[in-house]
């Protein structure tokens, strides 16, 4: 089986920042789930269709096959992975608890610093999780309003890791972080907690302004094991 992109029109691409307008389109159609796992994605095909050149394209899937989206074999080129299991799901949400705890352990003691960008996080994830809730009662969430909730999401967690002051727990996270996209592709059709998560954030930004050091910590393992039991909840079993 072999594909490209599905056969829509796309709008040319900016030249401006290409590889991340790239990698950027083809995650957005990877998450969509409109290619079947297996489906080989030529980068010749591809590049034809989003009209650039195969060099950013071919840059794209390089960093899309750290997500764990994509697979590339030897002499074959890439394929469509399949969504994580539950089993991998759980591994990655202790990974995910691991390494947050540690980095609130390591922000506490700045909180008065960082807690000014922390709300304005909060209050942009929440503006988008109200784009998310709105479409959900439409019937259907496009994609890039799912994107743009993980990001806001994801932009909440980046203030506490740039917090820690430790850029290799920070390059730890950014790593992590890409594979997150592989779990957001598994739960994305089921999950149900952009409320839960809000309220959780909320938590996390009176911890730390609580002044108890041990706050946040508790707060952070909390949230991501709320995170953990509301997507396997979701997620198909192996």
């Amino acid at each position: 089986m072999t594909a490209g992109v599905p056969d829509r029109s796309i709008p040319d691409i900016d030249r401006r920042g290409l590889r991340d307008q790239v990698y950027d389109r083809i995650l957005d159609i990877l998450l969509s789930s409109e290619m079947e796992p297996g489906a080989r994605l030529s980068i010749d095909t591809v590049a034809r269709q989003l009209k650039v050149s195969p060099t950013p394209v071919r840059e794209a899937m390089v960093q899309l096959e750290r997500t764990g989206l994509v697979t590339r074999e030897a002499l074959k080129g890439y394929r469509v992975a399949p969504p994580l299991v539950r089993e991998q799901l759980d591994e990655l949400f202790e990974a995910r608890i691991m390494l947050e705890v540690e980095a609130a352990r390591l922000a506490a003691p700045r909180a008065s610093t960082l807690l000014p960008e922390l709300r304005r996080a909060h209050e942009h994830h929440h503006v988008m999780g109200e784009r998310v809730t709105e479409a959900m009662r439409s019937g259907s969430v496009p994609i890039p309003t799912i994107h743009d909730y993980f990001t806001a999401d994801n932009a909440f967690h980046l203030v506490i890791f740039r917090a820690t002051g430790n850029r290799y727990v920070q390059d730890m996270y950014a790593d992590l972080g890409a594979l997150t996209h592989r779990m957001r592709q598994a739960v994305i059709r089921g999950t149900n907690d952009v409320s839960e998560a809000a309220a959780e954030h909320r938590i996390i930004i009176e911890a730390f302004a609580g002044g108890d050091l041990t706050a946040p910590v508790r707060a952070l393992r909390q949230h991501i094991e709320g995170v953990r039991a509301r997507s396997l909840s979701d997620s198909p079993p192996d």
